[in-house]
């Protein structure tokens, strides 16, 4: 079987570096590498930098809004701010996950061959790789769009449709830049990001503490199985972040093999807990204190004027930053796919249809809603996901050969059986039909309906999975550590 790394010769020129050839990994250059494997000449950096990708990624309006969402679900403050922390320790799968890209010298779209196989791997770069990205993608540009659009209004101009198609043209195009030019670009850019955000959120956080209601109980408060049950959505709502992350190990890969694992655990899950919490305790507080239903507005009525388009600024600079992470990622699982085509084009071609699936939600449909309402059940696919990939790590003691997994060939030692590793595919088909019956979020599953309401979708498909995966892996044989 071909490979599916796109073939240099033809068409664009060979970007990649030679032997002997000093690191080309520089800002300011495209990045040469796609799926292909980083090999030993080529790494560097240090784990350390892994703190402000993560951070400038989570310094952003969706965490804000997550929080006020927790106080608005029947919440008290203090319920709320257990629960923002709680949830946040999922970051810690994220760490987990991004230890694989040092040791294979590959992004997380192809160490998943050794969970799933060749073609196993195919289906699962198209559902979790790129159209759950793509979706997100487009409710993020959504949002930036619509702070954007006030931001214009201030102006005095009128946000028609012809502003409307060029403000989302142009933010998209800000963060595919981003993408586009890669690995380094994401390292260089995302300190300045995350100190500029930092900044920005500390002002909105000096005017909501002097509002917030730090004794704040709603009217009628929850107790019982409501309480359990709101509780335990609320850890999922926080969770599902990290959890989408199952591509952390594309920012990791070109450290060194040798660097420590404890080091980009703790990096990483740092970057992502810190920010992380303290943007969702600060929608909590707020609150508590304005309407949270409609955060740009509510917050505008304690925010000074003079600040009010900083923070819409602000607002669509962590949109961005966000965005331009799964956008690189995106690109990486449509080569994972098995499309021919340089990772350039194919984070263009991600951009394009999140562009697409924006202007048709916000000027023709409301599609938007619905997509946003078919990712809530994302949790129930990549809890799973996560658990399968975490697992295999600690199966394999995170030894990975690099290169064999770019071999595609019905030989290769991640062929399996037709393509397909059954320990994967059965553990992942098994954990999500085990959280499907738990969910209740569209719809409410016969185990939820049982335990009056309470969803268990997220732990239990994830302890399923990874239960599910460690017994037919071993069984199979199919997890030999690899040099």
């Amino acid at each position: 079987m071909a490979s599916t790394i796109p073939d240099p010769q033809s068409g664009t020129p060979d970007l990649r570096p030679k032997e002997g050839v000093p690191d080309p990994e520089r800002a300011g250059r495209v990045e040469a590498h796609g799926i292909d494997h980083i090999p030993d000449s080529e790494r560097h950096g240090h784990p350390r930098q892994l703190f402000s990708v993560w951070a400038a990624a989570n310094v952003n309006y969706l965490s804000l809004v997550i929080g006020g969402a927790l106080v608005l679900m029947g919440l008290t403050l203090w319920q709320a701010l257990a629960v923002i922390v709680v949830g946040n320790l999922f970051w810690f799968f994220t760490g987990l996950l991004s230890i694989s890209g040092p040791a294979a010298g590959a992004p997380s779209e192809v160490i998943t061959r050794a969970m799933y196989g060749v073609r196993g791997n195919r289906v699962n770069n198209a559902i979790v790789g790129w159209l759950i990205s793509v979706c997100y993608f487009a409710l993020n540009l959504a949002a930036a769009a619509t702070a954007a659009f006030a931001l214009v209004e201030k102006t005095g101009l009128t946000a028609g449709t012809g502003v409307k198609i060029a403000v989302v043209v142009v933010i998209a195009a800000l963060t595919l830049a981003i993408g586009v030019y890669g690995h380094a670009m994401i390292m260089k850019l995302y300190l300045p990001i995350t100190l500029a955000l930092t900044a920005a959120f500390a002002v909105v956080a000096f005017y909501v503490f002097g509002e917030t209601d730090f004794s704040y109980v709603p009217a009628e408060p929850l107790t019982g199985t409501d309480l359990w049950a709101v509780l335990v959505a609320g850890v999922t709502l926080v969770g599902a972040g990290p959890l989408s992350y199952t591509t952390s190990a594309d920012f990791s890969r070109y450290l060194p093999r040798t660097t420590s694992a404890r080091s980009i655990i703790g990096w990483t899950a740092l970057g992502g807990i810190l920010p992380s919490i303290a943007v969702c305790s600060l929608g909590a507080f707020a609150a508590t204190a304005v309407d949270m239903t409609d955060p740009q507005a509510g917050l505008g009525t304690i925010l000074p004027g003079w600040f009010e388009p900083v923070f819409l600024l602000a607002l669509v600079l962590g949109t961005i930053a966000i965005n331009a992470l799964t956008a690189y990622s995106a690109g990486l699982a449509l080569q994972a796919v098995g499309l021919r085509i340089p990772r350039t084009r194919s984070v263009l071609a991600d951009g394009t249809a999140a562009v697409a699936l924006t202007l048709y939600g916000l000027l023709v449909s409301d599609f938007l809603d619905t997509v946003s309402n078919v990712l809530q059940l994302t949790v129930v696919l990549l809890g799973p996901a996560m658990a399968v990939y975490a697992t295999d790590i600690l199966l394999r003691r995170n030894r990975y050969d690099g290169p064999a997994l770019t071999d595609e060939s019905a030989g290769g030692p991640f062929w399996y059986t037709a393509g397909v590793n059954p320990a994967g595919a059965l553990a992942l088909a098994g954990g999500v039909a085990v959280s499907a019956l738990c969910v209740n979020t569209l719809y409410t599953g016969p185990i939820a309906r049982a335990l009056g309401g309470i969803d268990l979708s997220l732990p239990a498909g994830m302890a399923v999975a990874a239960l599910l995966y460690a017994a037919l892996a071993r069984g199979g044989n199919s997890v030999a550590p690899r040099a």
